[in-house]
């Protein structure tokens, strides 16, 4: 499951536009509907169509959509929701082109290095001077030059007459699909944007969830709790389980990283909760108010100052916003566009995790700064300045541990032999050896097959505990179209859910799928039906009308078991998704191209025969007809068939028994 972020200048069009994508208004607040303006987020969610290089069959993919507002005093509340989104739908209005928002909007998804995007040229139907969508189109392109969205499509649209927006879903698509995947590293949390009540059951938040999934049932905490302070850094945790799980208003038993996710929370009262605190296991995280941080500042207007030591900002994560102070580290200051090295004195406790997104700004006047990564959540202290050794170490941990560099390569390629993975990571092999225990052990890397040490140069397939859930999803979603399509068949032929799942620009070998379906049985996931595969649950039944028809025929070879109807008749009475499900069923057994028998009276006509040679030594075709007083063309297909099963063989005009 993936999610877009809407961004943009206020009054350009994004709740308007994400209304005319999806059908439903994001603007929930009665302010928002009276000043015709978004204050704090909205959600929704719209079914994409496959992405254009996708193979053949690929189903669509329903994604959730986050509108932020635009209007410069709800920054903080833009911030809080596009922490999580995996691509932006970057908005701007083709009558008025770029502004001071659509600048900072624009800074900010940089600084959060937001891995795709599209840009949507609104209200096109406004623009009514020839060749200035052209001019607001070529200023656009220069100003997303040097971002993280210099390379997006721009799609002109109307939300207003619904022009382009056929175009701008494809594009959505599109971007999505060259989105990396997103980790799964087995420690599911949840900033939470919202809290409240719900009648009749209780506590519900909701947010984008990362690093893992959360499954109805789990125990959790959600931290930072009430009393943090450095001699209590744990707080008193608030504890609670998971009595529920909502993705787009349909509940669900698992939800996986990247989703959109309302959790039903027993234990716990909406007054206890506030947003930026974090769901997750009981445990996992610790908040902390002192963070070592990589940090990008803004290039604004020409007279902006630089970044000050120990200069106080206001610091956002995922939905938490907290006052800092700052502390550089290895310069002086920090001007515009300049990179460094900082610890973030945070006023309050945040729950944050290496390598989390932040950004930083100033409260007056109302201004981003910079923004960057988390590089260590949890300093031992407060570093002296300019200390070699200090920078050295964040150098190391911005590299990333070597678990972190393999479950990276490992979840980049999805599935693929271990030994490819270690290269990748560019681990030595000793060191790979230790990580890819550890991580086996731990159930962060599942190796399809027996993996022998050493492990760094194995040709095993592995893939991450992320890589599977996405392929078990791909597999799930791809058996259960095709189920809803071909309801009497008995599944999908291996090759076809192969190249349905592995994508148009990979190329499995079939040792390396047939491991996957292997793990893929065991796991539950799906399961093989002779020659084709289908989810568990699948079983083939027929409507009343079609069971009608079939009772009908079934009645008609029962009439006439020796000399029943063709296979031609049989379809004209039926249809071929019928018959090949009786055939599958065993109801019925195919002897040739036009000779179809029931299955009872097909054994009888093989145990007769059988006895009737053992007695005789041998039989022909005349006695085969005369035995069962039916036809030469059905006493011939039923010899035939015995001597391709090996039952029989021809000597002459006879058969005997092999």
């Amino acid at each position: 499951m993936r999610v877009i972020g809407t961004a943009g200048h206020v009054d350009h069009g994004k709740s308007t536009l994400v209304h005319a994508l999806t059908g439903i208004d994001p603007d929930r607040l009665r302010e928002e509907k009276e000043r015709e303006m978004t204050i704090d987020l909205g959600f929704a969610w719209l079914t994409l169509p496959p992405p254009s290089n996708a193979p053949a069959g690929t189903g669509r993919e329903q994604v959730g959509v986050i509108d932020v507002p635009g209007h410069i005093d709800f920054i903080k509340n833009m911030l809080a929701g596009v922490g999580g989104i995996d691509a932006a739908l970057f908005v701007v209005a083709a009558d008025e082109g770029v502004m001071p928002q659509t600048q900072e909007h624009l800074a900010i998804l940089d600084l959060l290095q937001v891995p795709a995007g599209v840009v949507a040229l609104t209200k096109m139907d406004a623009v009514t001077e020839e060749g200035w969508a052209e001019l607001v189109e070529a200023d656009l392109r220069t100003t997303l030059r040097d971002t993280c969205l210099a390379q997006v499509r721009i799609v002109p649209v109307s939300a207003r007459t619904g022009a382009g927006l056929d175009a701008l879903q494809q594009a959505l698509a599109d971007a999505l699909a060259q989105a990396p995947p997103r980790l799964d590293r087995g420690q599911p949390r949840l900033p939470i944007d919202r809290a409240f009540s719900v009648p009749g059951f209780g506590t519900v938040v909701t947010g984008t969830l990362s690093d893992g999934p959360f499954r109805v049932g789990d125990e959790v905490e959600i931290v930072p709790g009430s009393g943090y302070s450095l001699a209590r850094p744990g707080g008193d945790a608030l504890r609670a389980r998971i009595r529920g799980l909502q993705m787009h208003k349909r509940s669900v038993e698992t939800c996986l990283p990247g989703s959109r996710v309302a959790i039903n929370l027993t234990g716990v009262h909406p007054d206890q909760l506030v947003r930026g605190m974090v769901v997750a296991r009981p445990g996992q995280l610790q908040p902390t108010t002192l963070v070592d941080v990589r940090l990008r500042t803004v290039v604004g207007d020409s007279g902006q100052p630089p970044l000050r030591h120990s200069q106080r900002v206001d610091f956002f994560s995922g939905a938490a916003e907290v006052p800092a102070r700052v502390r550089l580290l290895d310069a002086e200051q920090l001007k515009p566009g300049a990179t460094g090295w900082v610890q973030l004195a945070l006023e309050g406790p945040v729950a944050v995790a290496a390598g989390d997104r932040f950004i930083i700004r100033q409260a007056s006047p109302s201004m981003t700064l910079g923004g960057g990564n988390v590089v260590n959540p949890h300093p031992q202290r407060r570093w002296r300045r300019m200390r070699p050794e200090v920078i050295a170490q964040l150098e190391m941990l911005a590299r990333g541990t070597p678990d972190e560099l393999l479950l990276h390569a490992l979840a980049l390629q999805e599935l693929s032999p271990i030994k490819t993975a270690v290269e990748q990571a560019g681990l030595e092999a000793s060191t790979a050896d230790a990580v890819l225990e550890a991580l086996i052990a731990a159930g962060q890397v599942i190796p399809l097959g027996v993996a022998q040490a050493p492990l760094s140069r194995s040709a095993t397939p592995a893939i991450s505990l992320g890589g599977w859930h996405r392929l078990a999803e791909r597999m799930s979603t791809a058996l259960s179209d095709y189920h809803a399509q071909f309801p009497l068949r008995p599944g999908m032929p291996r090759e076809e859910l192969k190249s349905r799942v592995q994508g148009r620009d990979k190329a499995w070998p079939p040792k390396l799928f047939n491991e996957l379906i292997v793990y893929a049985v065991g796991q539950g996931v799906l399961a093989e039906a002779g020659d084709f595969l289908c989810r568990p649950s699948h079983r083939i039944a027929f409507t009343p009308a079609q069971a009608a028809r079939v009772n009908a025929l079934l009645a008609a070879f029962r009439r006439q078991p020796f000399t029943p109807p063709s296979m031609a008749e049989s379809l004209a009475q039926t249809d071929g998704e019928i018959i090949g499900a009786l055939l599958h069923q065993g109801v019925l057994v195919r002897l040739s191209e036009d000779v179809l028998f029931l299955r009872e009276t097909y054994d009888d006509m093989v145990k007769r025969i059988v006895a009737f040679m053992k007695a005789h030594g041998s039989m022909t075709v005349a006695q085969v007809r005369d035995e069962f007083n039916t036809s030469r063309k059905y006493a011939l297909a039923i010899m035939e068939h015995l001597d391709e099963r090996k039952v029989t063989r021809r000597v002459g005009d006879e058969r005997v028994l092999r």
